[in-house]
């Protein structure tokens, strides 16, 4: 009897044993994606009579639900779009998001440039002008940076737009002095832009020697410009360095063919 109950604790404890050693390994939760959802949209602000109601493009923004909007073409005060006074505080209200205008040129009795609206926190802002080939003569241009943060992640967003001349050397130079520019920055870089230039152009290609192309696969083939007749591709998001992001989403919006003459591009990207 004695026998038997020692043999019956030891089976007891030998079988908890057991399924102690087999209990199920839980695996700690996988972290998620951070992500970030940026625009490029030239506006048409510099045509004859400016835009025709800001709200069109406002409804255009809110549709797509960017974190991040890159604006070309922006006037601010002139006199050819005298109703909406400054076209990005105003955009920037209609949206609820944060602005940033920079200047490139005084026209019109106002100005005109680019300028970046933002639902991250802006940590700051700040301004460069990208100057053209003394021999060709044109239109200066700017560059409007900002400093977001999503996810403890700090990096810089920009807008800018590049010299629509047919020749080319002012396009060079400002992908050149960009990329420079670009190169003395102490965070990685998401850029949208109308550049002006065809995937297979010489500023695209300078600009390749720094951006790696938001596109998928490298492969910028939809058109995006003009709305009536699309037939080339000139608007571009791009960033850099190669390590800091990974595209998960690219498309042209081609659904927005009324209210400028440019489709706005949009682009997902893991913040790696």
């Amino acid at each position: 009897m004695k026998i038997t109950k020692a043999l019956i604790l030891i089976l007891i404890l030998y079988s908890c044993g057991k399924s102690s050693t087999h209990e199920p390994q839980v695996e700690p939760p996988k972290e998620e994606d951070i992500t970030v959802k940026v625009m490029t949209y030239n506006i048409y602000g510099a045509r004859s009579g400016g835009i025709p109601d800001l709200t069109q493009i406002a409804e255009v923004i809110k549709r797509a639900d960017p974190d991040l909007v890159a604006l070309q073409e922006v006037d601010k005060f002139t006199t050819r779009n005298a109703k909406n006074g400054d076209v990005a505080k105003e955009l920037a209200a209609l949206t609820g998001m944060d602005y940033f205008f920079a200047k490139a040129i005084d026209v019109y009795g106002g100005e005109y440039g680019d300028a970046v609206l933002s639902k991250l926190p802006v940590k700051e802002k700040k301004a460069f002008n990208l100057e053209v080939d003394p021999a060709l003569g044109g239109e200066r241009r700017s560059v409007a940076r900002v400093l977001v943060e999503k996810s403890d992640k700090n990096f810089y967003f920009i807008s800018t737009h590049f010299d629509h001349l047919g020749d080319e050397r002012n396009r060079v130079k400002q992908a050149s002095d960009f990329v420079a520019l670009a190169k003395s920055f102490d965070r990685p870089v998401i850029v949208g832009s109308d550049f002006n230039a065809l995937p297979t152009s010489n500023p695209i290609n300078i600009l390749r020697t720094h951006f790696a192309l938001g596109c998928l696969n490298s492969n910028c083939s939809q058109f995006t410009f003009p709305t009536d007749n699309p037939n080339r591709t000139i608007d571009y998001i791009m960033y850099a360095p190669l390590t800091a992001f990974s595209t998960k989403l690219y498309s042209v919006y081609n659904w927005a063919n009324k209210e400028s003459d440019h489709f706005p591009v949009v682009a997902t990207f893991t913040v790696n």
